[in-house]
């Protein structure tokens, strides 16, 4: 071996060494959000976003086009709705979305690249090309995905807790409280999870002046999660009309509980129609074969 020879496979493993010391410091790292009351909460994205992101500058004269302006806006209010505001921008995600297919598409290709020259005549050399389309393709979509499954989870969060919060709402107001001091009190005494998260910007957006129907609106449109929406709609309805809001507290309860009920109903009755095709593809032929399994053997047996 020369000493050229030995040089390059130095510098090939140092560079290897600085690349997984850099990957281990990145997922060592934790992401934060800063909350309306200045508390600091822990928030999780992807360590391929984390590493792609110092590369998401070199984009932004692209993805800040006026062509894009409809992408963006969505981007933007995707992240909000999600609670993920101050750690990714809307241009960033965008450009997350054409870096991580260029970057992981090609790590990609050469991985599909170095399996085919391993295993020769095997599908995947067969099938290289479209192998290596599919894997872009997926991590094209991934950071869609990844964005649509963080959204589903906080308003899946938000609609679990909100009948309990307007029950202990109910009961305050019902026992003299005044709207507002029910709303801090039970931030103050909830645990913090994304409907107290919203409560609370909601609760510091009125104590600096915005007027309560305004600052309901803006919850409603940051969150986007349609029971929160319907519930903030009442409030405001009843704040402008003067109605006691008691009893507006007690009837959405009432309708969230129910609402709750249905989709519950909704999903026990999709059970037996999504068990149908696991059912079919996995416990029927290993059925058939247990059963009809020996007899086919001896079968076989007697006539060769």
């Amino acid at each position: 071996m020369s000493l050229l020879q030995i040089g390059v496979m130095a510098c090939w493993a140092l560079a290897a060494g600085l690349l997984a010391a850099y990957v281990s410091s990145v997922a060592r790292e934790i992401t934060y959000v800063t909350l309306a009351d200045g508390r600091r909460q822990e928030r999780k994205i992807p360590i391929l976003f984390r590493l792609l992101l110092p590369l998401a500058p070199n984009l932004k004269g692209m993805v800040m086009r006026a062509s894009f302006d409809k992408s963006r806006t969505l981007a933007d209010q995707m992240i909000v709705s999600a609670g993920l505001e101050g750690l990714l921008a809307g241009w960033e995600f965008l450009a997350l979305k054409f870096l991580t297919p260029f970057v992981c598409g090609i790590c990609w290709a050469l991985f599909i690249t170095v399996l085919s020259t391993a295993m020769p005549g095997s599908f995947i050399e067969e099938k290289r090309g479209m192998l290596a389309m599919m894997g872009v393709l997926y991590f094209y979509a991934y950071p869609l995905m990844w964005l649509r499954g963080a959204l589903k989870a906080r308003h899946f969060a938000i609609m679990k807790a909100l009948p309990f919060v307007l029950d202990l709402l109910t009961l305050s107001v019902e026992a003299g409280m005044d709207f507002m001091s029910a709303l801090q009190r039970n931030c103050e005494r909830r645990k913090l999870d994304p409907l107290n998260e919203e409560l609370i910007r909601m609760t510091r957006e009125i104590q600096v002046g915005t007027p309560r129907r305004v600052a309901l609106r803006n919850m409603s449109d940051r969150v986007r999660q349609p029971d929160l929406k319907s519930v903030a709609f009442a409030l405001i309805q009843a704040d402008e009309l003067g109605v006691p809001i008691g009893a507006i507290l007690r009837i959405q309860s009432d309708q969230l509980r129910s609402r709750r009920f249905d989709r519950a109903e909704k999903l026990a009755n999709e059970a037996p129609v999504k068990m149908l095709g696991p059912l079919m593809l996995c416990i029927f032929p290993a059925v058939f074969l247990v059963l009809l399994g020996p007899v086919l053997m001896s079968a076989s047996s007697a006539v060769f």
